[in-house]
C-alpha cells in the first residue's frame, strides 16, 4: 500500500470511531497526537480506536487525543482533515451512521480473549491507567493550568520549525568544523538562523490567535522587537537592540494587544472600526512594548539564562538529578509546559537548551522500566506484548504508550522509572558541572530523536557522547530500580499470571486472583490510555 493510501486509511478508521465528521468540532496536531475537539464523547469507541495498527494509545484531556507518533500524525492528520471536510459537505449526518460506542468494529480477539481469562491483562492496566488520568484531568482543569495549556499552544506549533532550522544548523556547524563545502555553508547558516532571527513574529502571531485577538496585528506589534531600527531608541537610560526581550516580550506584546483590540471593538463605532482599531492597537501596545516591555522581558530572559547557568555549572549532578526525576511527574500535572517559553528563550539566547537533554532522560527511565517489567512478568504475555509494541516508540521519545499503558497503571514501576531519569539526568548534570554544555538546538524530540539536534559548548563528538552515556545510565538505572524495588510480592502474584490460549479459564489463577479480575474490569469502560497497537 502506498504511503498516501495508509495514512488515508489510518484516517478513514479513526473517523467513525470519535462519531463520526459531524461529531468533530476542531481538528490540531503536536508532534506525536492527533487532538480532536469533539461535540459528544459517548460517541467515541476507545476500545476499537486502540486495536487500529497506527494507534499508539488514547489520552484524553481538554481535547480528546489519539497518539499517533512522530512523522505519522503530521500525515495522517491532512488526511483526516478532507475526510472531514467531505463527511460535512455530504448531507448525511455523520453521528447516525456511527456505531454506539461497543459492537461495531470489534477488537482483536485474541486481546478480547485474554482480557476475559487474564487477571492482570494489559486491558486491565489500561483501564486503571485511564481512571487515573481522568481524576488527573479533572483535577489539572485550574486556572493557572488552563493557562499554562494556552502558553504551549502559543509554541507548539513552532517545533516542527525549531527543528528542521536545528538540524540544519548542526549539519552546518559539522561542515564548518570540518572545513568542508564552504560555498554552501553561508547559504545554510541563512537557513538555520532565519527562523530564529523572526520567532518573535511568529509568537506574536500564535499568541493573539489563542488569546482571541488578530493574529496579523499580534505579529506586527511583535515584529517591533526584531526591527533593527529600535537601536536608535532608549528607554530606561540605555540604548534598546533588535531582539532585546525576545519570545517573552512578544508574548508580552501580543497579549497586551490583544487587550487593546478588544476595548477597541467594544468602544468604537463601526463605522471607524476598520480603520481606528487596528491603528489604536498598533500605536498604544508598540509604545508600550518599545519603551517598557523589550526593557523588562530582556532583563527576564538574561535571568533566565544566567540561572540555567548557574545552577548546572553549580548545582552540577544534583540539579539533573532533581530536573531528570522530577519531570515525568511536572508533566503528570500537567506543569511542564511552563518550561516551554524558557527552553525557546535559551535557544534564542544561546543557541541551545541545556535543559532539554537532561530532561529527555525522564524517558530513558521510563524504556528500562519497562524493560524491566517485561522480564519480571514473564507469564503475562499480554502485557508484554503491549511493552514490545510501545517500546521502539519510547526508545524514540514517545513515552505515553509506555506511561498510561504499564508503569503509571502498575504503581511502583512509575515510580523507579523516574528514579531511572533522576540518575541519567545526574549524568548529564555532572558533565555540565565539569564545563562540557550539552543542548538541544530544538524542543519536542527525545530519546534517540534527540541526537540530530545536539549541540554545545564542546566538539560533537564529546556532546553525543555525553549524551548518549546519559541515556545508557536511564536504562540502566530505571531497569535495575525496577527489577529489584518495582513489585511487592503481592503485586507481583496478582500480574505474572500466566496466560493460556483459550478454555483456560479456571486453570490459570487461584479463585481469588479471580475475583480480583471481575472487580477490578467491570465492563469496556470507555476512558483513555489503554496503549499500543499490537493488542
Amino acid at each position: 500500500m502506498a504511503p498516501e493510501d495508509k495514512n488515508r486509511a489510518t484516517a478513514a478508521a479513526i473517523l467513525p470511531l470519535v462519531g463520526g465528521a459531524a461529531n468533530v468540532d476542531s481538528i490540531a496536531h503536536c508532534m506525536t497526537r492527533l487532538r480532536l475537539g469533539l461535540h459528544d464523547r459517548s460517541l467515541v469507541d476507545d476500545e476499537a480506536l486502540k486495536a487500529i495498527p497506527a494507534v499508539m494509545g488514547v489520552v484524553e484531556d481538554d481535547t480528546y487525543q489519539i497518539v499517533l507518533g512522530p512523522g505519522t500524525v503530521a500525515r495522517v492528520t491532512p488526511e483526516f482533515e478532507r475526510l472531514v471536510e467531505e463527511g460535512r459537505e455530504a448531507a448525511t449526518p455523520a453521528p447516525a451512521s456511527a456505531p454506539a460506542p461497543g459492537p461495531a468494529p470489534a477488537p482483536d480477539p485474541a486481546s478480547a480473549s485474554a482480557s476475559a481469562s487474564e487477571v492482570a491483562s494489559a486491558e486491565e492496566l489500561a483501564s486503571q491507567g485511564a481512571a487515573m488520568k481522568a481524576a488527573r484531568k479533572a483535577k489539572n482543569a485550574t486556572p493557572f493550568k488552563l493557562f499554562l495549556r494556552r502558553i504551549a499552544n502559543i509554541f507548539v506549533p513552532l517545533i516542527p520549525a525549531l527543528i528542521g532550522c536545528g538540524i540544519i544548523a548542526g549539519l552546518n556547524g559539522l561542515l564548518v568544523n570540518l572545513g568542508w563545502l564552504t560555498s554552501v555553508t553561508p547559504a545554510l547558516a541563512a537557513m538555520a538562523s532565519g527562523f530564529m532571527a523572526l520567532i518573535a513574529v511568529f509568537v506574536g502571531f500564535n499568541t493573539a490567535k489563542e488569546f482571541g485577538g488578530t493574529p496579523i496585528l499580534g505579529g506586527a506589534v511583535a515584529a517591533i522587537i526584531v526591527f533593527p531600527g529600535v537601536a536608535n531608541i532608549e528607554a530606561f537610560g540605555q540604548k534598546l537592540s533588535p531582539g532585546q526581550g525576545g519570545v517573552l516580550g512578544a508574548l508580552g506584546a501580543a497579549v497586551l494587544a490583544v487587550y487593546v483590540e478588544k476595548w477597541c471593538r467594544r468602544w468604537v463605532p463601526e463605522a471607524l472600526d476598520v480603520l481606528v482599531t487596528p491603528t489604536l492597537t498598533v500605536l498604544v501596545s508598540g509604545l508600550v512594548t518599545i519603551f517598557g516591555l523589550m526593557f523588562v522581558a530582556g532583563e527576564v530572559s538574561t535571568a533566565i539564562g544566567s540561572f540555567a547557568d548557574w545552577l548546572l555549572a553549580n548545582g552540577g549532578a544534583g540539579a539533573g538529578f532533581v530536573l531528570g526525576g522530577l519531570f515525568l511527574p511536572l508533566v503528570m500535572l500537567g506543569l511542564h509546559q511552563a518550561l516551554i517559553p524558557i527552553h525557546t528563550t535559551l535557544i534564542e539566547q544561546q543557541g541551545y537548551t541545556v535543559l532539554l537533554p537532561i530532561l529527555a532522560m525522564a524517558g530513558a527511565g521510563q524504556v528500562g522500566a519497562a524493560v524491566a517489567v517485561y522480564f519480571r512478568l514473564p507469564r503475562n504475555g499480554s502485557v508484554r506484548r503491549t511493552i514490545k509494541s510501545a517500546l521502539p516508540a519510547g526508545l524514540l521519545g514517545v513515552g505515553e504508550p509506555l506511561i498510561y499503558g504499564v508503569s503509571l497503571p502498575l504503581g511502583r514501576p512509575f515510580i523507579t522509572a523516574c528514579v531511572g531519569g533522576a540518575f541519567g539526568g545526574g549524568f548529564i548534570g555532572l558533565f555540565n558541572q565539569l564545563g562540557d554544555k550539552v543542548g538541544s538546538t530544538a524542543i519536542g524530540p527525545s530519546g534517540w530523536a534527540l541526537f540530530p539536534l545536539l549541540d554545545g559548548n564542546h566538539d560533537l563528538g564529546t556532546t553525543v557522547a555525553i549524551y548518549g552515556g546519559g541515556l545508557l545510565v536511564g536504562y540502566l538505572a530505571g531497569f535495575l530500580a525496577t527489577y529489584f524495588f518495582g513489585f511487592g510480592k503481592e503485586l507481583l502474584a496478582e500480574f505474572n499470571v500466566s496466560q493460556e490460549p483459550a478454555g483456560a479459564t479456571t486453570s490459570g489463577a487461584p479463585g481469588t486472583t479471580t475475583g480480583t479480575a471481575s472487580a477490578s474490569a467491570p465492563g469496556p469502560g470507555p476512558d483513555q490510555a489503554k496503549e499500543p497497537a499490537g493488542l
